[in-house]
């Protein structure tokens, strides 16, 4: 192991030996171990048997086996006679976190994308190559579990050749587990991704794409250099706030903090500048020398929340130390939006924007592991849209167009010209054998089909464009369930359509539950046709059949209508929430 107890002279990496590379592949496909063998074959940590998932920090990543926060690790690798500067930034592989990847992908030049050699191209494959090919990076296939006993890296070689156009000679096949062949990929690192394109002797231009918390330091900013140089001691501004600040370490990962004396252009590493306001350190700001600004970088889009829930604490004693929390956990994870909120029932809270179901129990999962934090979560919902009739209420809210994210301020039909759903462009590649069922589902979610491709011989590629209110609970288990668990799934954002929309009202001894309201797709209510044997023949016998359907009815809610205590809803949430 490479022991690095002096601050290390970055100057000695000139920008020709820096390579900056992601590792990206869908969920369960090898990437993480594969950045454990590349840690052990460049020195990095010592070769041993405990090394699994070294880059995956959080506790919730180690006990659900996924990768949730893009980590970084610089690298020493010697390649004939060269010291090279090997950036690896290993990234989430489930769709909850492609923001994740794609902030990482803006630091780097090239993309290892990872295929598992026995389940082939899946879903979020097929999205990572193309986050990689929009940003135009150098991608280089590899092919990883040769190992296994059903492994056919020759098939999975012809899916990279037909789907993504990469010849199949190009493609490496590896076994992470065992270490078989993982030197090529360092070769091929070298050989195949490009250094950055970057200026030393320009003024400092720096990208922060990530960012952590720690309540001794402060803000401890992931930077990628563009331009110039940034050492202790610099003061620096950010473009985004315009704030000065003094820096008080930098240095790089490896993959632990290690300080250095100076960052330079084309180099990847953090930076401590005595932030201590949560907001201060933006995702996608860009840092230059005081009295020396320069044309701030592109940035990243806001990432656009799939799924709003509200969220109480359990004892409303503890809102301040829940609202630390938040503000905390947040900087850690940007793609998370805050408003504050407040129930008759459940007292003050917040609505909180996540990118699916998966990201809304990690941030839980990590609100209760990481600060001792106890929730109330309500059901999560969807954000829909309403164009307003009247000039009145468009002056009220200063625009036409409104965003609902609340179900229980959804306006009634009377106030609105039309109401508009979320819906997104799924993909889905399947084993053939299962298209019939899987169709089916997709139709009976209101989906409709834009395309279908045989991405070899037994497997298809179905895109669909989903409501999104359709999907974010439970269709991905449906589809697993239909397809024996083969079957994977992958969306993007495809806007808005019209769509008949009401809201449902649950009502606890006649008053409306906000905490249970929800909007709904405007079915018609089902009722058993009672007439219909009854052809021709007296008017009375069906005016008779039809009181007797209605009498019946009436019955039902008379006995749907019991009194419950007031205070037993919210013993009921807080009991679910404490499990």
């Amino acid at each position: 192991m490479l022991l690095l107890r002096e601050k290390l002279d970055m100057s000695r990496f000139p920008v020709e030996n820096i390579r900056n590379f992601s590792i990206v592949a869908h969920v369960d496909h090898g990437k993480s171990t594969l950045a454990d063998r590349l840690l052990e074959l460049t020195g990095t940590i010592d070769k041993t048997k405990n090394n699994k998932q070294v880059l995956d920090k959080l506790q919730v990543e180690r006990e659900r086996g996924i990768t949730v926060k893009a980590q970084t690790a610089s690298l020493f690798y010697n390649c004939e006679g060269k010291q090279y500067l090997l950036n690896l930034i290993d990234t989430p592989g489930h769709v909850d976190f492609s923001y994740e990847v794609s902030r990482s992908l803006s630091a780097c030049q090239g993309v290892l994308l990872v295929v598992d050699a026995n389940e082939g191209i899946q879903a979020q494959t097929v999205a990572n190559f193309f986050l990689a090919f929009e940003a135009q990076l150098s991608v280089i296939p590899v092919i990883n579990k040769i190992d296994l006993k059903n492994a056919d890296p020759e098939r999975v070689e012809n899916q990279i050749e037909k789907v993504f156009d990469i010849p199949s000679d190009e493609c490496i096949k590896i076994s992470a587990k065992l270490g078989t062949n993982v030197e090529s990929v360092l070769q091929a690192i070298i050989e195949r991704i490009p250094p950055p394109k970057v200026h030393r002797k320009n003024p400092l231009r720096a990208l922060v794409f990530d960012s952590t918390f720690d309540q001794y330091r402060g803000v401890i900013a992931n930077v990628a250099l563009f331009d110039g140089v940034v050492s202790k001691g610099d003061k620096i501004v950010s473009a985004h706030t315009q704030k000065t600040y003094e820096v008080n370490e930098v240095g790089v990962l490896n993959p632990n903090e290690q300080p250095t004396h100076k960052l330079y252009a084309g180099q990847v590493g953090y930076l401590i500048a005595g932030m201590k306001d949560v907001t201060e350190a933006q995702i996608g700001d860009t840092l230059c020398l005081h009295k020396q600004p320069v044309e701030p970088l592109p940035g990243f889009k806001s990432a656009k929340p799939m799924v709003f829930a509200g969220m109480y604490p359990l004892d409303q004693s503890e809102y301040n130390n829940l609202k630390s929390a938040i503000e905390k956990l947040t900087l850690n994870d940007s793609s998370v939006t805050v408003h504050r909120d407040s129930s008759l029932a459940l007292g003050a809270g917040w609505r909180l924007g996540f990118l699916g179901l998966l990201h809304m129990e990690v941030f839980n999962q990590r609100l209760e592991q990481e600060y001792n934090a106890s929730v109330i979560l309500t059901t999560p919902t969807v954000p829909y849209k309403a164009v307003l009739s009247s000039s009145k209420l468009i002056k009220e809210h200063r625009e036409k167009e409104i965003t609902i994210i609340n179900p229980a301020q959804f306006p009634d039909k009377s106030k609105v010209t039309e109401y508009l759903e979320p819906v997104v462009l799924g993909t889905i590649i399947t084993p053939d054998e299962y298209t019939g069922k899987i169709m089916m589902l997709c139709e009976a979610r209101r989906a409709v089909q834009k395309n279908m491709i045989f991405i070899d011989q037994n497997r298809v590629m179905l895109k669909y464009l989903f409501p999104l209110n359709e999907i974010v609970v439970d269709f991905y288990d449906s589809l697993k369930s239909l397809s024996s668990g083969y079957a994977s799934f992958d969306y993007e954002d495809a806007g808005y359509q019209t769509a008949e929309l009401v809201k449902m009202d649950i009502l606890l001894n006649g008053n409306t539950v906000e905490e249970l309201v929800t909007v709904v797709h405007n079915v018609k209510a089902y009722r058993k046709n009672v007439l219909a044997k009854c052809y021709g023949g007296d008017i009375t016998r069906k005016m008779k059949l039809l009181k007797r359907q209605a009498e019946g009815k009436k019955k039902l809610r008379k006995i749907g209508n019991v009194e419950v205590p007031k205070d037993a809803f919210i013993k009921v949430l807080k009991t679910q929430s404490s499990k």
